[in-house]
């Protein structure tokens, strides 16, 4: 290279040239067809995301009633319609533009979004990817106007008949972006995405009506409600509704609250019942969901999550909606502010049921007369009562003593009740001292068998052999017997069931209904007998042998809340083990449950 100046230059010019020049040559624009889907994969994730868009923009449309009908999980068809405001054929060929909506005017109108639509892409980014179909007419107009859309390229324009308002029609959905289509699920699976899509739509909004069509199937069609209350009964039933507590109105200048929550023994293993909407948007928000788990505090237990349909009503200004690409999320002004709100308002709530409840249990307050004094009755044992047989008598119960020096573990009984003769088999002899004179069964006692001594606080039973005193919780050792059993059932034959005298049915939302119906097979190996009974209900006639159930349809619950729980890496022998340890552990010996000799000797 030479010393000079110019030559180190123009060598050097040389370099860059040549560097630019190969880089430019990497970087093209994309064309038009290939944005558009780019574009839709941010929008349009699955069938569910079409029917959002679609039922969004009918309601800021002002739409009174919304239909919609979907075909193989809306991946052959989705159908929307809706008797809104319609639109001319300028607009209806605008809306077909990117970026193109009558919701927004300048870059001010972001900071106070008032609609649930505003970026103007889900029209175009919808048609870009589908076989594209709107009709839509002004009230009073004589004739709408149909376009025709196929892959994003407008192939018909004309006059069209439909009733005023818009409907609009996507076929063949990701037919064009094949990478796309073969990551969808099961038609089952989208429609139930659908279904869980269109409950948050129909919780939101109870002042429209909606209904939805499935393969020729109507799922629900629910007309248009005054109160909340009839949207959640219609969607959820009247059970859930009558275990909800309306909340209380909080006074605040910034902030409305308003909806229904749980009950303090309400609650679920997953936030699928949890629902939070902001300004009508459906919205997931670890903030608000912090906050409500802080307002029920101690009245729920570890691991549970409570039952929700919670509205926030903000001014527009003090909340972001343009944080997600879906409108999923939301960021507010005053994050602190709405916790403090959502926590206060709950706790509240909560109080005040909570003082309806306890006033159902308070006796009437009788008028001040004269009240005569019975004689506290002899509450001392006849000495001449002789102990039960020992296979009825319940095992002795070694604790310590009360504050007035009484031992706790023993039990009295007046000796004269009007009208009941004494009940030898149900008089308790619990003391330490009546313990030691347990009668034992010598013909069977070995050196190396255990002996029962009796029950330590109602928690742990004692027992003895010639190397010495074991403890024995009772509760462990019952789960562990219970899950042993089961488990062993579960491998060699299946789990012996037992018929319901009366088979009971129950809803459970659309997510849930696709995971049961995936996983029939493995809840019925578990001893469970349940069956599809209609769309999103499924009926219940046997339960394993060895549980006493009272409620078939809370324990079903609490069974799918589990097996969720466990993941869907786990096998099926490995989810069942999961639930078998949960459920036996829910209904074994508790402590504190008073147990018979034979109980504790088999």
């Amino acid at each position: 290279m030479s010393q000079s100046g110019d030559s180190s230059i123009f060598f050097a010019i040389a370099d860059l040239e040549f560097t630019i020049g190969y880089k430019m040559g990497r970087i093209r624009l994309l064309s038009e067809t290939v944005a558009s889907q780019v574009a839709a994969g941010e929008v349009v994730e699955r069938p569910a995301s079409v029917v959002k868009e679609l039922v969004e923009n009918s309601l800021d449309a002002g739409a009174r009633k919304i239909d919609i009908v979907i075909r193989r999980g809306g991946i052959s068809l989705v159908r929307v319609i809706d008797d809104g405001g319609g639109m001319d054929r300028d607009d209806a060929l605008l809306a077909l533009e990117r970026h193109a909506t009558s919701k927004i005017r300048s870059a001010a109108d972001l900071q106070a979004v008032a609609t649930l639509g505003f970026r103007g892409e889900a029209l175009p980014s919808i048609a870009s990817v589908s076989r594209f179909r709107l009709t839509t007419r002004e009230a009073g107009v004589i004739a709408g106007t149909e376009i025709i859309v196929n892959g994003g390229k407008i192939e018909v324009v004309r006059d069209g008949g439909e009733a005023p308002g818009t409907q609009v029609e996507v076929r063949s959905l990701f037919y064009n972006v094949p990478a796309r289509r073969k990551f969808l699920r099961s038609e089952n699976t989208e429609s139930r995405n659908i279904e869980h899509q269109l409950h948050l739509q129909v919780i939101g909004h109870p002042q429209v009506a909606f209904s939805l069509m499935r393969d020729d199937h109507m799922l629900f069609q629910l007309p248009a409600s005054v109160h909340l209350s009839d949207r959640i009964r219609d969607l959820y039933g009247a059970e859930l509704l009558q275990r909800l507590v309306e909340v209380s109105e909080l006074a605040s200048s910034t902030i409305q609250i308003s909806g229904f929550i749980g009950q303090a023994g309400l609650s679920r293993q997953t936030r699928s019942q949890q629902l939070v909407f902001v300004n009508g948007r459906a919205i997931e928000s670890s903030l608000i969901t912090g906050a409500i788990r802080e307002g029920y505090h101690t009245a729920l237990m570890k691991g549970q999550y409570p039952v929700s349909f919670l509205f926030l009503a903000l001014d527009p200004a003090a909340v972001d909606v343009n944080v997600h690409p879906a409108k999923r999320e939301v960021r507010f002004h005053d994050p602190n502010g709405v916790r403090g709100a959502i926590v206060r308002c709950i706790q509240q709530t909560l109080e005040t049921a909570r003082a309806g409840w306890q006033q159902k249990f308070r006796a009437p307050v009788p008028p001040s007369t004269t009240v005569s004094i019975k004689p506290a009755p002899d509450l001392r044992l006849r000495p001449d009562v002789s102990a039960p047989e020992e296979t009825d008598r319940e095992l002795p119960h070694v604790g310590a003593t009360t504050s007035g020096g009484v031992d706790s573990g023993r039990r009295f009984k007046p000796d004269n009740v009007v009208g009941k003769a004494p009940d030898l088999c149900d008089r308790r002899f619990d003391s330490a001292n009546n313990t030691l004179g347990l009668r034992r069964d010598s013909n069977k006692a070995t050196q190396h068998q255990f002996e029962i001594i009796g029950v330590l606080n109602k928690l742990y039973v004692l027992m003895e052999n010639a190397d010495g005193l074991v403890l024995v919780d009772q509760h462990a050792a019952h789960e562990r017997i219970l899950f042993e059993e089961l488990r062993r059932r579960m491998e060699q034959q299946g789990v012996l069931t037992q018929k319901l005298l009366l088979p009971q049915t129950f809803d459970v939302p659309p997510r849930d209904a696709d995971w049961i119906e995936c996983n029939l097979s493995i809840l019925q190996r578990m001893g469970i007998g349940i069956e599809s009974f209609g769309p999103a209900n499924f009926k219940i006639d046997s339960l394993p042998s060895f549980l006493n159930v009272s409620d078939a349809a809370q324990f079903m619950r609490k069974v799918i809340d589990d097996l969720k729980g466990a993941g869907n890496s786990a096998s099926a022998m490995r989810l069942g083990e999961e639930t078998i340890a949960k459920t036996v552990c829910r209904h074994a010996v508790k402590a504190n449950d008073p147990l018979r000799y034979p109980e504790v000797k088999n």
